[in-house]
């Protein structure tokens, strides 16, 4: 027990005395620093005391796409435990490929009474699918918040990261490295925050290049799969036509990038730079690390769960969209442009 004491107060960062306080249920300890040693309990493996454990306050249905793409396990974690911390408890949904879609997994969760749902890059964010299942739920009364995506057809409140913002970033950062053919990969052009990545990439290299919109698109911008191999597909198509540079809507996509580059025998970045987005978990230690333009996954994650509860506190905010800004991290995958790179 002294042994237990000594790790969780060290992991804490507090006495063995104040450890002992909290777990035998004593009052005078601050809110905060009782916060701290319940997770460090859950850090170290540690089962809390009976009398420790939170009642729930009900559950909070967090529906996801895939998580082979780490950036929504990494936005999970972050909704997940800012709900835990309220007295929530998240009930993970994840879409499939052939397995359960939006609506399945909407109808289980209302079944089950949830006080509420979290959708991530759901169908909100398709402009092509019909917007009315939304108002249905509304109708329901089950509070909802819609993060990645946004329709001024559902009154709810948005989470958003800015895109526009994004790639000004990215081909900034680019132009000042000399280059002057910077491509574009990214997703199907129904989805929202690909078109969103598109007008911000097209006004940034209209800016900076002096390039027309219609060369930009035409000619600069590459759809595709926000997969690995849809990286790899687009970046492809892209260094066709001459693109010294890479931008890409997602990290997996980059990786994509960076494989088409060295299948063609080109160095990353002394040949071709590619830039990611979203700054996945690891994505720091890939070779080369990454540059990328961070997604503010715990702002975004947080303000996802305070709009909620706020929502079933009876006090549900406007009609609107709360968009957060990126930020860019340089590494080692961006470059000066070649002189003279010849064509493999």
């Amino acid at each position: 027990m002294t042994t237990r004491l000594a790790d969780i107060a060290a992991q804490a960062g507090v006495s063995e005395a104040t450890v002992s306080r909290v777990l035998n249920g004593k009052p005078g300890v601050a809110a905060t620093t009782r916060q701290s040693v319940l997770a460090a309990l859950d850090v170290l493996g540690y089962e809390r005391p009976v009398r420790l454990r939170q009642r729930s306050e009900g559950l909070v249905g967090l529906i996801t796409p895939e998580l082979e793409n780490p950036i929504f396990p990494a936005l999970a974690q972050v909704i997940g435990q800012a709900l835990t911390r309220q007295g929530y408890t998240p009930v993970l949904a994840t879409q499939t490929p052939g397995g359960s879609t939006e609506d399945e997994l909407t109808e289980m969760l209302v079944d089950r009474g949830v006080a509420g749902i979290i959708y991530v890059s759901g169908l909100h964010a398709d402009t092509t699918a019909d917007m009315q299942r939304y108002e249905r739920l509304r109708a329901q009364g089950v509070p909802f918040v819609l993060v990645d995506g946004f329709s001024p057809k559902v009154q709810a409140p948005f989470i958003s990261p800015d895109d526009r913002a994004a790639m000004a970033l990215a081909v900034t950062h680019l132009a000042s490295l000399g280059h002057t053919r910077i491509g574009l990969a990214l997703g199907p052009k129904r989805f929202v925050p690909v078109q969103r990545k598109i007008e911000g990439f097209v006004r940034a290299v209209q800016e900076q290049l002096a390039l027309s919109a219609g060369t930009v698109e035409t000619e600069l911008v590459q759809h595709s799969l926000y997969t690995l191999e849809g990286g790899q597909a687009a970046a492809s198509a892209l260094m066709d036509r001459d693109c010294t540079a890479v931008v890409c809507a997602s990290d997996m996509m980059a990786l994509g990038a960076i494989r088409a580059a060295r299948q063609r025998g080109l160095d990353v970045p002394k040949d071709i730079s590619v830039v990611g987005f979203d700054d996945s978990p690891l994505i720091a230690f890939t070779d080369p690390p990454l540059t990328t333009v961070r997604k503010p996954v715990p702002a975004m994650g947080q303000a996802a769960v305070r709009t909620l509860l706020e929502e079933i506190g009876g006090t549900p905010a406007p009609h609107s969209e709360f968009v957060f800004m990126p930020e860019l991290v340089v590494r080692g995958s961006t470059a000066s442009a070649p002189g003279d790179r010849s064509r493999p």
